[in-house]
């Protein structure tokens, strides 16, 4: 069995979580500054291939009454790049995973300034772990 990619897609940064080879538990791995769809896909597909994942499971920031948005609209459309180039990729309602990724790390203490470049790789925890949970 593969492992599973969690994505948290934002305009500036991707947060980036692995699952366990058994589908149990997703853990941060990294966040990655995008650079332009080129080369955000190709280092995707990379990680993807490295860690010999069988799924990506991709955030999708739906907007609090269940629609999909403009925000949204700009995840399916780098997604279905991702699909191109050949990942098997599905979508989880990601839904305030952010708000719950910082309150993670404030309850353990962490300090503003070092939550910046943490709390994408968390959010992607977060979303993966909702997906595998559901399963």
């Amino acid at each position: 069995m593969g492992r599973y990619l969690g994505l948290d897609v934002g305009d500036r940064r991707i947060g980036i979580a692995l699952s366990d080879e058994m589908h149990w538990i997703a853990s941060p791995h990294s966040v990655y500054t995008r650079v332009g769809w080129g080369p955000d896909v190709k280092y995707i597909l990379s990680l993807y291939q490295q860690n010999e994942c069988e799924k990506l499971v991709c955030g999708l920031p739906k907007n609090m009454d269940g629609s999909v948005g403009f925000q949204a609209e700009k995840v399916l459309a780098f997604a279905e790049k991702l699909k191109e180039a050949g990942m098997d990729v599905v979508f989880q309602d990601e839904r305030l995973s952010t708000v719950s990724a910082h309150d993670a790390l404030i309850e353990g203490g962490m300090r503003r300034e070092d939550r910046k470049g943490t709390v994408d790789k968390v959010a992607a925890a977060v979303i993966l772990q909702q997906y595998l949970d559901k399963k």
